[in-house]
């Protein structure tokens, strides 16, 4: 189970909605409630959390439909208690695209609470902000004042909020794109640390915002080494060429004996001399536990894989292992299977090169 369920589809990207959202829900309603002992109030409080978090999913509608324009897919948004993913197919090649991309979602705030400020203007709304609590006050004017905030709080120089990537995409305007991504995962780390030492001593909210901040400055450093890693390597010298497969006419049984008998854990499906499909062994687990052993390969295996070949480059097969969430894919030439190639097999090899890169400077040294 992922745990999340969609709320519809808009602009031809999927939302949905992350189970621990309604923990979220659970927790303003019996705040109010307690707070005010009135349905009411506890209604106007979720009211407000909803339209916070619609104002969220316009935010990442504004970075998705900016990376559609150029070329940039979104596989989907989610929704979480601590904010919204858009989740990009990539970011984009140059800094000046991931500059736009990066600068549309707290824009879209802006433009949220300019149009709220207007009509409290225009209609002689607005109250003293003092007059404003969390939990209390004017619905709009709070929502114009939570959306400002928004904005301060996502352009932070740092990952994995929007400022950490405004500022690599200046700083890759003027440097090594790996590099600008160091400099500016660093200085994230260091803003974690200084919101943590703020935090033991008076909000502690501020350390989980620095444990949030540390651990995306050092994912998104990580990524973009492997990025840089694997960059015009073909997916031919990394695949795993020693390999069995299996026929869909197969039983499971079969599949049994080959994971029994070697290291291999899902196998390419071959039927004359076609690739049809893939078992994984987290599926083989499964039917075996509900279906027996008895059962045939095509009942089980996920047909019509995503194509590799072999002369493609990495991190095109990377992408594809993670969208199809297929942890082996066949790898083909000319149509013939030629080897498979997981994400472990990917890392065997970049560490292998890594060594003889390293045994070659100590042999000149």
């Amino acid at each position: 189970m992922k745990w999340q369920w969609k709320l519809g589809k808009f602009a031809g990207i999927d939302v949905y909605i992350h189970a621990t959202f309604l923990l979220l829900i659970g927790w303003v309603g019996y705040s109010h409630w307690v707070e005010h002992q009135n349905l009411g109030e506890v209604l106007k409080g979720i009211g407000f959390i909803l339209a916070l978090f619609a104002s969220v999913i316009l935010h990442e509608y504004g970075h998705a439909l900016t990376a559609r324009k150029y070329g940039i897919k979104t596989r989907d948004i989610t929704i979480y208690p601590i904010g919204g993913v858009a989740r990009l197919e990539r970011m984009p090649d140059k800094p000046i695209e991931e500059l736009w991309v990066a600068l549309m979602g707290p824009a879209v705030n802006v433009v949220i609470a300019g149009v709220l400020f207007s009509y409290l203007f225009l209609t002689s709304s607005l109250v003293p902000l003092t007059d404003l609590t969390v939990a209390s006050g004017s619905f709009l004017e709070r929502l114009m004042t939570v959306n400002l905030s928004l904005v301060l709080f996502n352009l932070i120089p740092a990952f994995p909020m929007d400022g950490g990537r405004v500022l690599r995409a200046l700083l890759a305007m003027r440097m090594d794109y790996v590099k600008a991504t160091q400099i500016a995962a660093a200085i994230g780390q260091g803003m974690a640390l200084v919101f943590g030492f703020i935090g033991l001593f008076s909000n502690p909210f501020l350390l989980f915002i620095a444990f949030f901040v540390w651990i995306g400055a050092s994912q998104e450093s990580s990524a973009t080494q492997m990025k840089n890693a694997i960059s015009g390597i073909p997916v031919g010298r990394a695949m795993l060429t020693d390999y069995k497969s299996l026929s869909p006419r197969d039983p499971l049984s079969q599949m049994s004996q080959l994971i029994l008998s070697g290291s291999q854990h899902d196998f390419p499906v071959v039927d004359n001399d076609r690739v049809v499909g893939v078992v994984t062994r987290d599926d083989f687990l499964v039917a075996l536990t509900q279906r027996g052993q008895n059962v045939a390969i095509s009942s089980v295996m996920r047909s019509d894989p995503p194509a590799v070949d072999s002369y493609e480059m990495v991190e095109n097969a990377l992408t594809r292992i993670q969208e199809s969430g297929i942890p082996a894919l066949p790898v083909t030439h000319s149509g013939q299977l030629v080897g498979i190639v997981t994400a472990e097999n990917i890392t065997e090899y970049l560490m292998i090169r890594s060594a003889l890169k390293a045994s070659r400077v100590m042999v000149s040294i």
